[in-house]
């Protein structure tokens, strides 16, 4: 016999298509719609149902409807014949959903007539199963929220000032259906097997045997009776699905799941309604199938629900109790790893914990961040501390250039605490339980030598409304079958209790220690650089406002209360699509308005609490650990025996000392150091800086060391480079970016504008495309280091700005500052995984040192 697999596939997939997929609903019906137009904002539904019925009117099918990111509240009204009272009546809407994405659309939330949430629509979830019931009406109520497709082709889109008004989206369809059961589960065991054939080998026995048991079923089916001939063809291929996976067969616990970012090519404000779709239908779900399980992260996301959705959130307290909703993370948000401080990091764990556990009554143990860019080597010291001695992520899937050599694994941070941490091999936490999916985590793991188990999460996220039907169907399926992993539905807790089970037996874990670098994505460590900035002026007066109110003694309740308030503001802002500033214009217009309310409340708050504990006197608080000697600039002159300066600005210059952590009369300290001036360069018996006639330094001197600083003809430079990246364009940076950068020039102007003698300040402007810069030198008396400021109109698109400091130090490493310590980075390409560190993060400080001689980089921004 002649091999016709490729045309009996080609048959079975087009019929499958054209044939069958048709015969799922052998009957429906159109459903009767009314429309109404939310002129603003997202409103109760409560509001919603009296305008429907004030202001509602015949929508038809094919109207198009849905202004960028407005709501439109639809009703869909239908009579069930007689002959269709049983199982499976369901409402088929379709909002105009693009095929070819399982989300980033248009959505709606399905309410009852009585305003309960029943479940989300999506492109991927276009059924609605009703409720049994006799002949009558039919009334379901939705909420459909017109969310543009955003790419780079279409960012206008991203804000509502350029996003205009013209509608996106048609409906589509919007049915009353009845659903053939034997139909609908025969297209899914043909779904089923057929992801499988196509997974293993064109030689595999397994595959030929599946293809002509496929080819058996659908010689069987009448297709114009498919109804009538289902059951058949369901019997035929029942061999098929019967033999079992092999004794040594991999195993895979699926977990549903559905990744929700708090705000990316949607504001917070839309990811709010994204959980509340996708929840509803989650906790729908386990009703039909009692032993899938849901994992969720991010408490926020939790508490958007406890206070917009009571019932929905009910709905979910109810299910953890069950056991089938698994709360992880542990967090207050999936937040960045990279930039947030040590005490965000803390806080983040504090907040979300305490939420989990005063709401649901649990504590998670398994950090959950599938989807950030990158883990500091000191983020297993914080999870344990945290209560997470377990730790889930796959986003190192995607280096560029090294292949990560474990899915599970102990992660060592610097002070030697671990977790025990699992990269599911699907890479992917979006999978949709398909044969190749899980041919793929069984040859892509890479510790079967000591380890059985891995782990699978599932579900469409970002609004595409996390487990379908069809996944779960397929679960049953695959959970013992020839040919795949043995693939049962359970919790990440559960996976982690097979390992833990496989190490207590003497299976022997590998250990990595330090950093997990994520070689993608390293953009996202500069871009967007006034939400960043906004961050870390948000951190420190955090931290100032508790260190004075600590000094107050007793804090009042109702400041309590508002740092909680004003730390989760913070928090939420940190999310890994926020901060690294990946996402529109929208979410970081909110962020920055966001930071700018909460700095303000701690202004107020660090005012009053050091009324309380400050002299009548002018006071200047200390909040470093130090204590300090230093030149200060305030608006007023001081009393004292120092001496002071007038500067350029109208502030006075004096020298101030201060106690670490406490607080001083505002004074002039008198001290001999000076800086002296001259027409290009600053000293002051510690530094020496000079410039040439266009302002850029050419000379940095350690005097006391008698130690050039620069490397041979080199110089501080400002570099225009080409931002070009081959994808994500917000998120990534490449290696030859910066080397092909152009120092900028176009100096408009290079003056000395205060000379001293406790500041000097050499302001230089350059202009270039269409922005201008202004950079400021400092140089203060008694102090090492040289101060660059920097203030800067940018309106250049896809240019990449840098200051490039040359050193002429030899070391093989650099310390690089990070949250609660510090790592080793190497300043070599002389292996992959050092070449490919060529964009790192770093807090405070950069410090690059020799035996005896040391130079550090410091940054208060960014």
């Amino acid at each position: 016999m002649h091999d016709n697999a490729p045309l009996v596939e080609r048959r079975i997939r087009r019929e499958l298509l054209e044939r069958l997929l048709p015969a799922v609903y052998p009957s429906s019906r159109p459903l009767q719609v009314q429309a109404w137009e939310v002129p603003g904002e997202p409103v109760s539904f409560a509001e919603a149902a009296e305008a429907l019925a004030t202001h509602g009117s015949p929508f038809a099918i094919g109207t198009r409807w849905g202004r960028p990111w407005g709501t439109t509240w639809f009703r869909f009204t239908g009579d069930v014949p007689a002959d269709w009272v049983g199982d499976h009546l369901e409402a088929v809407i379709d909002l105009g959903f693009h095929p070819d994405s399982a989300g980033f659309q248009c959505e709606g939330l399905v309410w009852s007539a009585s305003g309960e949430p029943i479940q989300g629509i999506h492109p991927r979830r276009t059924a609605v199963p009703l409720p049994h019931a006799a002949a009558g009406t039919v009334e379901i109520i939705v909420e459909a929220a017109s969310n543009p497709a955003i790419a780079r082709r279409n960012a206008h889109l991203g804000s509502l000032a350029t996003a205009g008004a013209e509608s996106l989206y048609s409906l589509r369809q919007a049915s009353l259906a009845v659903r053939d059961d034997a139909v609908f589960h025969l297209l899914l065991d043909i779904e089923a097997l057929l992801g499988l054939m196509t997974a293993l080998p064109a030689a595999n026995k397994r595959r030929q045997r599946v293809l002509r048991k496929l080819e058996a079923a659908f010689n069987v089916i009448d297709f114009d009776d498919v109804a009538g001939t289902a059951a058949m063809a369901r019997r035929s291929l029942q061999p098929a699905l019967e033999p079992s996976a092999s004794p040594g067969a991999h195993n895979v616990i699926a977990v549903g799941h559905a990744h929700i970012d708090a705000a990316w090519l949607w504001p917070i404000r839309e990811s709010v309604r994204k959980c509340a779709r996708t929840f509803a239908s989650a906790t729908r779900m386990m009703d039909a199938y009692p032993e899938y399980r849901f994992a969720c992260s991010q408490a926020a996301q939790y508490e958007w629900m406890e206070q917009q959705y009571p019932s929905l959130f009910e709905s979910i307290r109810a299910a953890v109790a069950r056991g089938q909703w698994h709360p992880v993370g542990g967090m207050w948000v999936e937040a960045d790893m990279n930039l947030p401080g040590g005490e965000s990091l803390v806080r983040q764990l504090v907040y979300g914990q305490r939420y989990f556990q005063s709401r649901l009554g649990v504590r998670c143990r398994e950090a959950w961040l599938p989807d950030v860019f990158g883990y500091p080597a000191s983020l297993p010291q914080i999870f344990r501390a945290g209560g997470c001695d377990r730790f889930v992520t796959q986003k190192l899937s995607w280096n560029k250039t090294n292949r990560f050599p474990h899915n599970t694994f102990e992660w060592e941070g610097l002070d030697g605490s671990r977790v025990l941490t699992h990269f599911p091999p699907v890479d992917t936490y979006n999978a949709t339980v398909v044969g190749e999916e899980l041919l793929y985590s069984e040859t892509n793991f890479k510790d079967h030598g000591w380890s059985d188990w891995s782990l699978m999460p599932y579900g469409h996220g970002n609004g595409g409304g996390g487990p379908t039907r069809e996944m779960i169907e397929r679960t049953r399926r695959f959970t013992d079958l020839a040919g795949t992993p043995r693939t049962t539905c359970g919790t990440p807790s559960e996976f982690f209790g097979y390992v833990e089970a496989e190490i207590a037996e003497g299976a022997i874990a590998p250990v990595w220690s330090g950093e997990l670098y994520f070689e993608m994505h390293r953009g996202t460590l500069t871009s967007q650089a006034r939400t960043k900035v906004g961050n870390r002026r948000c951190e420190r007066l955090l931290r100032e406002t508790e260190l004075w109110w600590a000094t107050v003694g007793d804090l009042p309740a109702q400041v309590v209360d508002e740092l909680e308030t004003l730390w989760k503001q913070v928090l939420l802002q940190q999310f890994h699509d926020i901060l690294p500033g990946s996402s529109i214009t929208w979410v970081h217009d909110d962020a920055e308005a966001s930071h700018a309310q909460v700095a303000t409340r701690l202004e107020d708050l660090i005012a009053r609490a050091l009324q309380s504990v400050a002299p009548a006197a002018p006071t200047i608080a200390n909040p470093a650990s130090r204590a300090r000697c230093e030149v200060v600039a305030h608006m007023t002159a001081p009393g004292g025996e120092g001496s002071t300066q007038l500067l350029a600005d109208g502030s006075v210059a004096f020298v101030q000392q201060a106690p670490g952590f406490g607080l001083a009369q505002v004074s002039a300290t008198a001290i001999e150091d000076r800086v002296a001036v001259t027409e290009h360069s600053f000293t002051n018996g510690l530094v020496a800086v000079s410039w040439d006639l266009q302002g850029t330094i050419t000379s940095i001197i350690d005097v006391r060391a008698s130690r050039q600083l620069l490397p041979v003809g080199r110089s501080v430079s400002l570099d225009l480079a080409a931002d070009h990246p081959i994808e994500y364009d917000a998120w990534d940076l490449e290696q030859w970016t910066r080397a092909s950068g152009v120092e900028v020039g176009g100096v408009e102007s290079c003056e000395i504008v205060d000379a001293g003698p406790l500041l000097a300040r050499l302001r230089v402007r350059r202009a270039f495309g269409n922005s201008t810069l202004d950079t400021d030198l400092v140089v203060r008396a008694g102090s090492a280091r040289i101060d660059l400021t920097f203030g800067i109109d940018w309106h250049e698109s896809e240019q990449l700005l840098s200051l490039m400091v040359p050193l002429d130090v030899h070391a093989r490493e650099a310390a690089c500052d990070i949250q609660f310590g510090h790592v080793m980075r190497p300043t070599h390409t002389s292996n992959s995984w050092d070449a490919a560190k060529f964009e790192v993060c770093a807090h405070r400080y950069v410090d690059i040192s020799e035996p005896a001689f040391g130079v550090a980089v410091i940054n208060d921004g960014r």
